[in-house]
């Protein structure tokens, strides 16, 4: 099987690939770049492609790339003041109370 056939890949893995592709296309990443790294997450995931047969149910793969998210987050409010978030928490509370008060009537 020579690099970059995908014939191996099941159905779903395409599905989930080009799923993942669409995500990186809409925040502006060249059609290639896009394609390569949801290629990447696809075997981060299931290990490569699985088409040999059987009854259908593999073995759990516990899917790492779907469990990255919130870990890598967080940066942009570390570099706030205190002042600042606290401000920001203040509003955020406010508008939960209004809304809340819209809600009840």
């Amino acid at each position: 099987m020579p690099r970059g056939d995908k014939s191996k890949y099941t159905d779903k893995q395409e599905r989930k690939a080009d799923h993942i592709a669409e995500g990186y296309e809409k925040r502006g990443v060249s059609d290639k770049e896009a394609e390569r790294r949801a290629w990447a997450t696809v075997n981060k995931d299931d290990g490569g492609g699985k088409k040999e047969g059987g009854s259908g149910r593999g073995e759990h793969t516990g899917h790492p790339a779907a469990h990255k998210g919130g870990r890598i987050g967080g940066k942009a409010s570390a570099s706030r003041s205190a002042a600042s978030r606290s401000e920001t928490a203040k509003k955020a509370a406010a508008t939960r109370k209004r809304n809340a008060e819209h809600r009840a009537h």
